[in-house]
């Protein structure tokens, strides 16, 4: 809790709650909003999947939501659950975002403001970039807001948000930035995840690999870099993937000029 206090005096849009696969973390999720946005007065997105998601379990959990006061749902496909190696929808669920979305709308019309992501690399499931960026597009069409998978290489999301303004697409865009916080957690993200590094970035790395410190403050050193690349297209939104670890994205906001040198400093020594 005093976390998200922290996180608070920054002055956040938003913040996101992530959901268990199938809700195994629901009770949990529903705790960790209703503390979020009724006790510390954040504003809240929360996360549902369609993984292991039966109809009745989605209407738990956004009456739930109603209850609460939270209106902001990303709504994800999900991962296949630990040990799966393929994804696969659940009996009386949802095979996919888009399912997923029209279902919210068809039951509870513009009440929630729906979120859903977007691939500036394209799905790591699907080998057919246009047919994956034609699903995108028609996912953005019933949704409020995008917010991207983490990325390395400006140009290629700033290549990917001009195609999908020029497809029509109006709505906000947040670029998803994930600051690097170890040289081991960094490789198995991007290998997880198949993201494109640039070679100067990989070879900065492999400098400082064996000190934990020095790898946080270049991850810090890059996403101000990218932060500033973006800001220079135009872009003034960001979603930062913290993990819980305020400290780099505090002093990314700080190097970037989202906070002043006084609020990151106030903030640091509570």
């Amino acid at each position: 809790m005093k976390q998200q206090e922290r996180m608070k005096a920054l002055g956040p849009e938003f913040i996101d709650v992530t959901w268990g696969a199938g809700g195994s973390s629901s009770e949990e999720t529903i705790k960790c909003v209703t503390t979020s946005q009724v006790a510390i007065g954040l504003e809240t997105s929360m996360h549902l999947t369609c993984t292991n998601m039966p109809r009745e379990k989605l209407d738990w959990a956004l009456e739930r939501c109603k209850e609460i006061g939270i209106q902001n749902i990303l709504a994800l496909r999900g991962d296949a659950p630990r040990g799966v190696e393929t994804w696969t929808a659940s009996e009386g669920g949802f095979s996919n975002a888009i399912d997923l979305v029209k279902y919210i709308r068809e039951k509870h019309g513009d009440w929630f403001c729906i979120g859903v992501a977007g691939y500036p690399e394209g799905h790591i499931e699907n080998s057919d970039k246009e047919a994956e960026f034609a699903h995108f597009i028609q996912k953005a069409k019933l949704a409020d807001y995008v917010v991207t998978q983490l990325f390395y290489e400006p140009d290629l999301f700033l290549s990917w948000y001009n195609r999908v303004r020029a497809a029509g697409i109006e709505i906000p865009i947040l670029p998803g930035i994930m600051p690097i916080q170890t040289y081991a957690g960094f490789q198995r993200l991007i290998g997880r995840e198949k993201t494109y590094v640039p070679a100067e970035v990989l070879a900065a790395l492999e400098v400082v690999k064996n000190d934990d410190l020095a790898v946080r403050e270049y991850g810090v050193k890059l996403a101000v870099e990218m932060c500033e690349k973006l800001k220079a297209g135009g872009h003034k939104g960001f979603h930062f993937y913290t993990m819980n670890l305020e400290k780099s994205v505090r002093e990314i906001l700080q190097g970037a000029g989202f906070v002043s040198l006084a609020v990151a400093a106030a903030n640091a020594e509570e």
